[in-house]
């Protein structure tokens, strides 16, 4: 099926195709199955192929699991003004495993550019007014090849398709889900359509079919959302995509998008590191005579690889040819090693990652451990990175309280909310800490203040802590 002809045919645009086939590509280096790459034919001299799968290091999967773990982790905080809406944002969070989910997405966001957070009402008792009485918050997650933007203006999208794939039965079905704006007002609108062989848009469901399919049974066609804010939230990472001539294109690229020949050349370097052990290995050429016991057993294994029969006329080069001949093939690792260590500096430095972050030891990548420091590369490429992920993580949030609102639980829409991230691995936090106490100390700082920035609280709540009165034990 193909839903860009779905789309055309509803007169919707969007993002030119060309660019999903991109997202693919990143795709196909991410999971280390690059086409026309990955595999390649080796001539045999004997007028044949054999194909042969070329050894990676994967290091796009690794880049990807390196920034999401750096960006969103165990340890980034989120706080909100309001108690009661704190718990209740914290409880749904951990019920949607957010922080497992999160980081999966934020790897995700890594090697495609784009990931969208959908959070939904499911299962809800609505009575014949309309009301809605009970129901749970759930977050659909998406990542750039399911998210079509249909309008959006410097960077921000505005309204969008999103795309579900389900498998029924072994029957394929894809959920289309509209977010627009109608009136000033998002609406949700949603299809369900059969993906048929031989069909260029698949089959459009009625939604007494679809109800009767499990994934789709709670699935209405139109929700009227009163809002005038989108229930969607997009993150990307905060690079230019110069991968689209449109420079328009609200999408984000793959953190190695600009760097897929270094990707290139560093499995050619590693696949010819590996053939020099393979193609290396010490051999023993031995005279045919000596191949057979007088009694006509076979003198050595037929099984063994190490030993070859020379041919029957082999007199040497000096014409005094010895009877067994041992070969031991140099192999070139440390020119190995140091044309991969080069690459790897290259990719780092290409990533935003600096360079030294990475180093090719004993056969395998090996990470540098130490802290960042607050100069670096990429403490700064962090920096902003997290300027997006912050508003998209505020944004879902902000969904999540007013969904809150409409299950009646009693939350504060205009709380602060306060997003911490992960800095225990940069450099010299510790001397900024000890320099802000002692700010504290002689008066040039707040309390409250210093509460705020290290204790990852509101306003209110550092003011409110400062200002409790000291129990006296008697």
């Amino acid at each position: 099926m193909d839903i860009f002809s779905f789309f055309q045919k509803r007169g919707i645009d969007t993002v030119n195709a060309s660019f999903y086939r991109k997202i693919e590509e990143w795709k196909s280096w991410y999971n280390g199955n690059v086409r026309n790459f990955s595999w390649y034919k080796v001539y045999s001299g004997h007028g044949t192929y054999s194909r042969h799968k070329r050894k990676t290091l994967g290091m796009a999967k690794k880049l990807s699991e390196d920034i999401a773990d750096l960006m969103l982790n165990e340890r980034v905080g989120v706080s909100l003004a309001d108690q009661m809406t704190n718990d209740f944002v914290h409880k749904v969070l951990e019920e949607n495993h957010f922080l497992v989910i999160g980081n999966d997405y934020q790897e995700r966001k890594a090697y495609t550019g784009t990931v969208a957070y959908i959070p939904y009402l499911d299962k809800t008792d609505v009575d014949t007014t309309g009301m809605i009485h009970s129901g749970r918050i759930r977050i659909n997650y998406v990542s750039a090849g399911n998210i079509f933007p249909i309008s959006w203006s410097n960077g921000v999208i505005h309204e969008v398709a999103f795309t579900f794939e389900k498998t029924v039965r072994r029957r394929k079905y894809i959920q289309v889900q509209f977010h627009t704006l109608q009136n000033g007002l998002y609406v949700i609108e949603n299809m369900v359509l059969q993906n048929v062989a031989g069909s260029k848009d698949g089959i459009e469901l009625t939604p007494q079919q679809w109800k009767q399919l499990k994934p789709f049974r709670y699935v209405e066609p139109r929700i009227e959302t009163g809002s005038a804010n989108p229930l969607f939230a997009i993150d990307r990472l905060n690079i230019v995509n110069n991968a689209d001539d449109d420079e328009t294109n609200p999408m984000g690229v793959a953190i190695f998008a600009n760097a897929i020949d270094i990707l290139k050349k560093l499995d050619i370097e590693y696949d010819s590191y590996a053939n020099e052990y393979d193609l290396g290995r010490k051999r023993i050429f031995v005279a045919p005579e000596l191949l057979k016991n007088s009694d006509g057993s076979p003198a050595f294994d037929p099984e063994d690889t190490v030993f070859y029969k020379l041919p029957e006329d082999y007199s040497g080069e000096d014409g005094e040819g010895k009877m067994i001949q041992e070969i031991n093939m140099e192999i070139r690792a440390d020119a190995h090693e140091k044309g991969i260590n080069d690459d790897l500096n290259y990719l780092s430095l290409k990533c935003g990652f600096g360079t030294e972050r990475y180093r090719f030891e004993k056969g395998s990548v090996k990470t540098a451990t130490e802290v960042i420091s607050v100069n670096s590369d990429l403490y700064r490429i962090l920096k902003k990175h997290e300027i997006i992920l912050e508003d998209a993580l505020k944004q879902l949030i902000g969904i999540i309280i007013n969904l809150g609102c409409v299950l009646n639980y009693p939350l504060d829409p205009e709380t602060e909310i306060t997003i911490d991230f992960d800095d225990s691995i940069i450099e010299d936090k510790q001397a900024e800490r000890n320099t802000d106490r002692q700010d504290v100390a002689m008066g040039a700082m707040n309390l409250w203040e210093y509460r705020k920035k290290w204790y990852n609280e509101t306003e209110e709540q550092a003011r409110a802590a400062v200002s409790q009165p000291v129990e006296v034990i008697e």
